[in-house]
């Protein structure tokens, strides 16, 4: 454990180094995230917070990593580095939505060169394995929503780095206790990362991560759902910190940006406008509605997906078969009650709504 938290220490410090050299020359050079209709921040803010989460987690990462798996761990680092250029890329010079996703898509390849891929459904449905064929492209399509997802929560200050912290940080504790120590570090890396990069995202923020950290992050937690989903399936039934549901356990980790997706898809399809048609419907922005503030909003997010992965806790001697339903409903309830309090608060006080 002290080389994991050596690693969270020294990711820490690096990315909290970095940044302010970052909000300096972004400044500088006039590099930042204009204001807009769909914006909610006021003024230009620098958005390559990214670059500084991305360096303090790799050097810490390799500073610290055990190179006997590099076979395997440099083509994850590979696929991460190239999902990082193409964050930068966008963040100075946006690109076509198509040209990121190809650029996803290539990373995604050159990570299943490891051992990341989906080769089940983990005992759901009586599957128990995959064609080949069939396993690359649920793994691709995995990687991609889970990535894209938490890009798209990145809405507020302190929201996504949350969200974040909760995630990486439940799989960082659960690859430790089961000895997957390569993975933890990771894991530790990157949050000792982004402690330092929510200092100075914190409301009122002085940076955004931008797309170069929202990739990152999201990258590495679609990593880290299929690590977990292949490890806790072939633990032993005895094995403490084994999870009978594995599907409904990864999915209860990264149930915020996978529902927040999943509703603004059904939202924006309502409407009659295109799912990739940006707008306000977002969960979030839901909550500001309500009254929250940036970083009530960000806890009440982080809170929520921390409760979901404690229920998991208690859940985890049940099955696939009953977990998932759970989980999903529980979310569903949640977005409901959400949306009939924003109708509640429009027709008693209409003007103390704010975008």
């Amino acid at each position: 454990m002290a080389v994991i938290l050596a690693a969270c220490v020294t990711a820490f410090l690096i990315s909290f180094t970095i940044i302010p050299v970052i909000i300096r020359y972004s400044l500088k050079k006039n590099l930042g995230d204009a204001p807009g209709k769909r914006k909610i921040h006021k003024t230009v803010k620098p958005s390559m917070g990214g670059v500084g989460i991305f360096l303090g987690f790799i050097i810490a990462s390799l500073f610290w990593m055990d190179f006997s798996q590099w076979h395997e761990i440099r083509f994850v680092l590979g696929g991460l580095f190239l999902v990082f250029l193409i964050g930068i890329r966008d963040d100075l010079v946006p690109f076509r939505a198509s040209h990121k996703l190809y650029g996803q898509i290539l990373a995604v390849i050159i990570v299943m060169f490891s051992s990341i891929k989906i080769v089940s459904f983990y005992g759901l449905f009586g599957i128990i394995e995959f064609p080949d064929f069939v396993a690359y492209l649920i793994t691709g399509f995995t990687v991609i929503v889970i990535t894209n997802s938490f890009n798209l929560i990145d809405g507020l200050d302190g929201l996504a780095a949350s969200v974040g912290l909760v995630t990486i940080g439940a799989f960082g504790f659960w690859f430790y206790f089961v000895g997957d120590y390569t993975y933890s570090l990771f894991a530790f890396s990157l949050i000792g990362a982004t402690l330092a990069f929510i200092v100075y995202n914190w409301e009122p923020s002085e940076i955004f991560m931008g797309d170069t950290g929202a990739m990152i992050i999201g990258m590495i937690l679609s990593i880290m759902v299929i690590r977990f989903l292949n490890v806790n399936y072939a633990l032993p039934f005895n094995n403490d910190f084994r999870f009978n549901a594995t599907i409904a356990t990864a999915t209860a980790v990264t149930i915020v940006p996978l529902s927040d997706t999943l509703r603004i898809i059904i939202v924006r399809l309502s409407k009659g406008h295109s799912p990739f048609r940006p707008d306000k419907s977002h969960i979030h922005h839901a909550l500001m509605r309500l009254g929250f503030s940036h970083s009530k909003t960000a806890l009440i997010l982080g809170f929520v997906n921390l409760l979901f992965i404690l229920m998991t806790i208690i859940l985890m001697n049940l099955g696939d078969i009953i977990v998932l339903p759970v989980v999903i409903v529980i979310a569903t309830l949640l977005s409901i009650l959400i949306d009939r309090l924003i109708l509640r608060k429009l027709s008693t006080k209409p003007q103390s709504i704010h975008e």
